[in-house]
């Protein structure tokens, strides 16, 4: 929506901008990415007379602070050291990123780069069909990139991405989201007819027993600092529909690549990305060791499986079917090692 008034630019839009640059600006356009009372985000994109274009970054939430926005800020050069376009965000005249109350919300805000490059979504212009289809071509790309970080091991930031394992992303989280969601699928499982009740706690105890398994060897798995968010809207292709880079580094943060990449893969396309990313990538012992349980622990009661055993209902043969695919992601042994090495 456009935020210009008669009298001129929002005032609060003027002040904000007036913290990072001198320019003047003209106009502004206003995007409200909130989810939720507790998760306020706004990006303004502000026009200036001259004609260039920033983003203004406001976000009231319990993972954005200054701290984590250095962390952020470092990433993204680090990005384009290893060649890859991102925005650069920058701090405040004062080389902070202050906080501000925008739209009644007590916030910490940033400057950005206005992307160069069109993102993918909106190079498909939302075509869901077209866009997974054009996704599928930067495969190679992402992973590439993707283990070029990861072996770098970056170690300036000890917080954690979005992907965080055995640890929480946001204070307000009472678990990890992979234990978030295994909960809500044992909770759904202890609902099912008796017929089922065996079996879904066999399953329970079997995925109980591989992440209790899983706890030590995972500390001892290498991690970087990542972007940790490859969807399309976050990745930059040019003109000619070459990839160029990501931006979008508020999920960003500290991370065990395997995890990361397998997070980020389905079941058929993790060994493709673990095969391209030995190209720049030295996979650890440790993490060959850790890929099975990892894997046992990440897509079983994945998200993902709720949503199947909760659309399932009373159908009995439906409900057989999310058990049969809970149960063989536990217990079929893959070789990932194979495409490790």
């Amino acid at each position: 929506m456009s935020d210009i008034k008669e009298n001129g630019l929002d005032p609060e839009i003027s002040e904000a901008f007036a913290l990072f640059f001198d320019d003047t600006p003209v106009s502004a356009e206003v995007i409200d990415s909130s989810r939720g009372d507790n998760d306020f985000r706004n990006t303004v994109i502000v026009t200036t007379k001259e004609g260039e274009k920033y983003a203004l970054k406001f976000a009231s939430n319990d993972f954005t602070f200054p701290e984590k926005m250095r962390a952020w800020q470092r990433t993204v050069e680090e990005y384009r050291k290893l060649g890859y376009y991102c925005p650069r965000i920058f701090c405040d005249k004062n080389g902070d990123f202050p906080s501000f109350v925008f739209r009644g919300h007590a916030c910490f805000v940033h400057a950005e780069e206005f992307s160069k490059y069109r993102s993918l979504e909106n190079r498909t212009a939302g075509d869901e069909d077209r866009m997974e289809e054009e996704y599928n071509k930067y495969f190679d790309d992402i992973w590439s990139m993707t283990a070029m970080v990861a072996a770098k091991r970056f170690d300036y930031t000890e917080h954690p991405s979005a992907y965080c394992l055995f640890e929480t992303f946001c204070p307000s989280d009472k678990s990890d989201e992979v234990l978030e969601n295994a909960m809500e699928w044992k909770k759904l499982a202890d609902s099912l007819p008796a017929e089922f009740s065996e079996r879904a706690q066999r399953i329970w105890r079997l995925w109980c027993e591989n992440r209790e398994s899983l706890k030590e060897l995972y500390k001892k798995l290498p991690t970087s600092v990542f972007q940790a968010d490859l969807n399309a809207t976050n990745i930059l292709v040019d003109a000619d529909g070459a990839f160029v880079g990501v931006f979008d580094f508020n999920l960003c943060g500290k991370e065990v690549f395997l995890n990361y990449l397998m997070r980020e893969n389905g079941s058929d396309t993790i060994p493709e990305a673990l095969k391209i990313a030995r190209g720049y990538y030295t996979f650890t012992e440790e993490e060959k060791e850790a890929a099975l349980p990892l894997y046992r622990c990440l897509k079983p009661l994945w998200w993902s499986a709720v949503k199947d055993l909760e659309d399932a209902g009373n159908d009995a043969e439906a409900v057989g079917r999310c058990l049969d695919r809970a149960e063989r992601l536990l217990t079929e042994d893959i070789d990932f090692r194979s495409s490790m090495e």
